[in-house]
């Protein structure tokens, strides 16, 4: 048996931490190089997202958002949509729900009477492909669009306050219907609590 030397240990050691270091060092670079890059894109989704749920009000194209605000208390993220003046004419939630595999997050937007007149699935990617994930389908998601006040899930009706749920996917229905009647409450909340159900 061959005696070990201590550089038989160190040398590969060296190595081996040259390599860890300078991986960590590239890594940190591109990290530094990309972060504006990948900022800017994200800044990019949520306003093109926001354009889709509330390009227009009542007639009224939507100039400009609000910075995003996030109140603390319920974890929701939310923002105005003003007119040409400055004016605000409606709002713009987003809200996550425990689903059947993982968070799911919708946007919502209302007009100032607190009427959805627009929505989005902005991640379902941990529901069941071909059950769950059918929520992003622009079928299930019409049927929130004219709604106001609190909802509820049906499996066979989508009238009135009823949403109908996606054939298998309850579970999945029910956290979407939540996570808009939470974003609800807080447009509810915003406005004074004006809205009716």
């Amino acid at each position: 048996m061959k005696k070990m030397h201590a550089k038989d240990i160190l040398l590969p050691t060296l190595a081996l931490f040259l390599i860890c270091l300078i991986a960590t060092v590239l890594l940190a670079l591109t990290n530094n190089v990309t972060a504006e890059t990948i900022t800017q894109n994200e800044i990019n989704t949520a306003n093109a997202a926001r354009s889709e749920v509330l390009a227009e009000v009542d007639g009224t194209a939507v100039a400009a958002y609000t910075d995003e605000a996030v109140e603390e208390q319920t974890g929701l993220a939310y923002c105005e949509g003003q007119d040409a003046d400055g004016n605000t004419v409606g709002y713009i939630v987003t809200s996550v729900a425990k689903g059947y595999g993982g968070d799911v997050k919708v946007m919502v937007g209302y007009d100032k009477a607190g009427k959805i007149i627009g929505f989005t699935i902005l991640d379902c990617s941990n529901e069941t492909p071909g059950l769950g994930q059918n929520s992003k389908k622009p079928e299930f998601m019409q049927r929130f669009i004219g709604k106001q006040g609190e909802l509820t899930v049906d499996k066979y009706s989508n009238d009135g306050q009823n949403i109908q749920a996606i054939t298998a996917a309850t579970i999945t229905s029910k956290a979407v219907v939540k996570a808009v009647n939470e974003a609800t409450v807080a447009v509810q909340n915003l406005t004074g609590g004006a809205q009716n159900g």
